[in-house]
């Protein structure tokens, strides 16, 4: 990355996988706290909305060599949420463009897995034993990330990763003001 990923402390180990079919229960169960969801609609989604976004994800890996990936608790292997990049889902902002994204479970905050596990995404990825191309891998020349102007944790991840604030969007249904971040990868 250009200027490399800025880290204010050693990185934490991470390990990323595909989403399998059970991830989308483990998503569910690990987003379904109000302080998770409070920049992604506030409430959490049902179960179904998972086993959706998690067929999807499967789907950008085999077309795209990327995905959201779930991220693993190397301690134990528990779900602690997913890390990764996807083209852009909104029919406004950055449409056609790639977009970096994490979302982890609150009690895995403020440990530096979700910059690490962004920045492993950003690079090849090991799955089930098999190396995978990341982002930068799959050709990407940039990426970008839609935040919340008032989640200030994952505008530090941003930073952290080095990206750049590029444009301040509003959200076409809820008018909150959202942030795009750019990074030359």
């Amino acid at each position: 990355m250009p200027g490399g990923p800025r880290p204010d402390r050693p990185l934490p180990a991470v390990e990323l996988r595909v989403p399998t079919d059970e991830d989308a229960l483990h998503w569910h169960r690990v987003f379904n706290d109000p302080e998770v969801m409070e920049f992604h609609g506030g409430a959490p989604a049902e179960p179904s909305f998972y086993e959706e976004l998690t067929a999807r994800q499967r789907r950008h890996h085999a077309e795209l060599g990327f995905c959201l990936y779930t991220l693993l608790d190397p301690a134990d292997g528990a779900v602690m949420g997913f890390t990764g990049a996807q083209p852009w889902p909104g029919d406004w902002g950055p449409v056609g463009e790639i977009e970096i994204g994490w979302r982890l479970g609150r009690a895995y905050w403020g440990k530096g897995y979700a910059t690490a596990a962004a920045t492993t995404a950003l690079e090849a990825v090991r799955t089930a034993g098999v190396r995978t191309a990341g982002v930068r891998t799959a050709g990407v020349r940039h990426v970008v990330a839609m935040i919340d102007a008032r989640n200030t944790r994952s505008i530090a991840v941003a930073h952290r990763l080095g990206m750049h604030h590029a444009e301040t969007l509003l959200r076409p249904v809820s008018g909150r003001t959202t942030h795009c971040y750019r990074l030359e990868v």
